[in-house]
């Protein structure tokens, strides 16, 4: 069994790699740092006749056991703020050009979707509106725009590695490209009041033909 969570964005393998990037560093320093941190105690015992050493680390020849693993430490911090800064500029503030623009709209407790019906323009008479579910196409590259209408929610899309705070009276952008067919949990990850714990949804990750069937069969017929 697989318990691994997918990777079902074109950014999430990024986000990823900077969480490895970051527990491997961490995860070896406090291994190491433990583990010396062990033998010095071991190794500065009291014994029988020899009582228990105390240093200070103002000792010339022990204040470089503090000091290169300082300088090393801070090195490697370098290494991880790049790492962190090139996923940042990539997920956040790059926003390529979108095949299609949806809204996601929460709301006490629920989340409501608004996309384009067959005119792929949003905010015209034939957009489609969906609670809970919304359905994507794959490998398209698609902008939100995040509303809330009552209290502060956070849009998370844990296959995506996507979690945006839904701040009321402002509209957050966003994008995400599918890459892997199939559907997904969407949470509310921000405690939003009583029903928080049942405000959740999927998300649709659809092939090209299935896809414009959804479209086809849930745009609304506009009388002019």
């Amino acid at each position: 069994m697989d318990f691994t969570l997918p990777q079902a964005s074109s950014y999430a393998g990024s986000i990823d790699g900077l969480i490895l990037l970051i527990t491997v560093l961490a995860g070896a320093w406090l291994l190491l740092a433990e583990g010396f941190f062990f033998w010095l105690i071991w190794r500065f015992r009291a014994r029988d006749g020899v009582r228990t050493q105390y240093l200070d680390g103002t000792e010339p020849h022990i204040k470089k056991w503090i000091s290169r693993p300082h300088t090393l430490i801070l090195i490697l911090d370098v290494v991880v703020i790049v790492a962190a800064i090139r996923v940042w500029v990539n997920v956040k503030q790059t926003l390529p050009v979108a095949d299609a623009t949806i809204r996601v709209i929460g709301q006490q407790w629920g989340w409501v979707f608004q996309q384009p019906g067959a005119d792929r323009q949003l905010d015209t008479a034939d957009d489609i509106y969906t609670t809970d579910d919304l359905y994507v196409e794959n490998q398209k590259t698609y902008h939100f725009q995040l509303q809330s209408r009552d209290v502060l929610h956070s849009f998370s899309v844990p296959v995506f590695r996507i979690k945006q705070d839904v701040v009321p009276g402002r509209t957050i952008t966003g994008w995400f490209t599918p890459i892997a067919a199939g559907t997904y949990d969407i949470q509310c990850v921000e405690i939003c009041g009583i029903g928080h714990g049942v405000m959740g949804g999927r998300i649709h990750v659809q092939d090209a033909n299935e896809h414009a069937a959804w479209i086809a069969g849930n745009t609304p017929t506009v009388t002019q």
